[in-house]
């Protein structure tokens, strides 16, 4: 609890010093709003006063967006009616003397006002992070009153890496959770020997719990009013029998991945420093990756080293504006599934509107509180990642697909050659798998598939990327891993997959598999000859009487 208040506190410090630093940046920022208002007033050039006039509405644009944000919620109101006034002067183009003078006045007054004395001394909420379960392997309880369907479930789930426990009664299943808690449930929802059905039970179970658990249900029934009971009781997959198992672990995995996925990466662009440095702050203490590029002029580099999930864009900025930066930016195919969220003081809709319409996808309007933002940002990162997934992901193992764990390979080529460690890269194929499916069907054939990739996911660190390369084929790229070292872990893997046992139709059997590994150590010309140098190994070990790696 202490180290949690710890972080607490120096949030709280960080933003404090960054409300300082913007007191300190009126103090000359108000000034020279005032002298550009008297510029305004003593210019008598119709063009220079459109000019003079532009500015102050830019001047007035910034400071609406980020008086209230760190604290100086009157500031920020008056300078947005100042802005709003702006606009009509610019839009209308009529400058009537007496007018204008009242306006100029209204600046300056602004300008003289003891900003100081009305500062929000409220401190900024910090958002909670999102929890994280426990990286062991996952305990997962089945509630099935059918044996055969349960066991099957339990070995299968095992196979595939998971702690699996089957129970076929209410009872059963409480005394093992007064025990231990799972990672996951898996419910039927007909129970025809006991009192309550499975959504019943999970629904009084989920209110008992401090946290409620990931849920998936399965049924005979595939109708709207179970669909809708179980998504009342919080039930994140529903799969009507028979069960397709491996795509009820893929989405087991995918519940996971969302509670112990990777930092959402936030790119923000702000020419504004000290408001992106607020807002990096708050959303680095909601467990984001943060970064900040100043000069859109630098917008290639910083989205390609950075590969952001979310793109924070500031809607007025010199030389370039946001609309403009976002239409950029969607010129790259490769970018095109990155969500981009305006930030703006704008509050006029058709305004908002035609900034969305160029390429945006949401639209914040400043000053934003701290837990608007994380939700803001959280929800689309989510999202974002979601769909990244699933277009980028095999549907059967959730692995990377063939070209995108082939451009990982070419990465990691590249980074090994800039910083001169070695990296490895390992072809796997399963051993003899037309048999598996001949003799034991598609499904059985799929499921060894499924087992080996989570068997990759769990031996592998987090850094390494797995792909499936082919049918029964996989790549696995291996950063910062001399050759000898990527053959130890392989030939661990390839001995614990031996170890597996499968059953279907009531048959038991087992199943090998052989591995070739390259090495950048081998100054591969290309990715394509390193992957080249790893298929002849593959091959190698499969002349060579297969169950092995070379």
């Amino acid at each position: 609890m202490s180290k949690g208040k710890s972080a607490a506190d120096e949030l709280q410090q960080h933003l404090q010093q960054l409300s300082n630093a913007f007191a300190l940046r009126l103090q000359a920022e108000l000034p020279a709003l005032a002298q550009n208002a008297e510029r305004l007033l003593h210019t008598a050039d119709p063009q220079e006063q459109l000019q003079h006039l532009q500015n102050l509405r830019d001047q007035l644009h910034k400071l609406a967006g980020a008086a209230g944000t760190f604290g100086f919620s009157s500031l920020g109101q008056r300078a947005r009616e100042l802005e709003q006034e702006a606009d009509q002067w610019l839009e209308t183009l009529q400058k009537e003397q007496q007018s204008l003078q009242d306006f100029s006045h209204s600046l300056q007054q602004l300008a003289r006002q003891q900003f100081q004395a009305e500062r929000n001394q409220e401190p900024a909420t910090r958002a909670v992070k999102p929890p994280r379960p426990n990286s062991s392997a996952r305990r997962i309880y089945i509630l099935e009153d059918q044996l055969s369907i349960g066991e099957n479930m339990r070995l299968t789930l095992n196979n595939f890496g998971y702690h699996a426990e089957h129970f076929s009664r209410i009872s059963e299943l409480d005394n093992a959770l007064q025990q231990q808690l799972p990672d996951a449930l898996i419910v039927d929802v007909n129970l025809p020997d006991e009192s309550l059905t499975g959504l019943e039970y999970a629904a009084g179970l989920q209110h008992r719990l401090d946290e409620p658990l990931p849920l998936l249900v399965i049924t005979t029934q595939d109708d709207f009013a179970t669909y809708l009971e179980a998504v009342r009781v919080g039930a994140m997959g529903f799969f009507t029998k028979p069960v397709d198992i491996p795509q009820l672990e893929n989405r087991l995995e995918r519940c996971f991945a969302q509670q112990q996925g990777e930092p959402y990466r936030v790119l923000i662009i702000d020419d504004d420093r000290e408001l992106a440095s607020r807002f990096s702050l708050i959303l680095r203490g909601a467990n984001m990756l943060v970064e900040m590029l100043h000069e859109p002029a630098d917008i290639f580099a910083s989205m390609r080293s950075f590969n952001p999930e979310v793109v924070l864009l500031d809607v007025s900025m010199p030389d370039c504006t946001g609309p403009e930066l976002a239409q950029i930016i969607r010129m790259n195919d490769d970018w095109l599934r990155v969500p981009i969220i305006y930030l703006s003081a704008e509050t006029d809709i058709n305004r908002q509107m035609n900034a969305l319409i160029k390429a945006g996808d949401d639209f914040v309007t400043k000053p934003i509180s701290d837990n608007a933002l994380v939700a803001a940002v959280f929800s689309r990162a989510q999202r974002a990642r979601l769909l990244s997934n699933a277009l980028s992901r095999d549907s059967l193992t959730g692995l990377l697909k063939h070209g995108d764990i082939k451009e990982q390979a070419a990465v990691e080529l590249e980074r090994a050659q800039r910083s001169g460690k070695p990296a490895s890269v390992a072809m796997l194929d399963i051993d003899f798998f037309k048999k598996v499916n001949d003799s034991h069907g598609h499904a059985a054939g799929d499921n060894v598939i499924r087992a080996l990739a989570n068997l990759l996911r769990q031996r592998l660190r987090r850094i390494d990327s797995l792909g499936r390369y082919g049918g029964e084929e996989f790549l696995v790229v291996l950063p910062d891993c001399p050759s000898d070292q990527a053959l130890r872990i392989l030939d661990e893997i390839r001995q614990r997959f031996a170890e597996l046992h499968f059953i279907a139709n009531g048959q038991q059997f087992s199943v090998t598999l052989s591995a070739g590994i390259a090495s950048t150590e081998d100054a591969p010309a290309s990715a394509d000859d390193l992957l080249d140098k790893a298929d002849r190994a593959l091959y190698a070990a499969k002349h060579n009487g297969r169950n092995q790696v070379r």
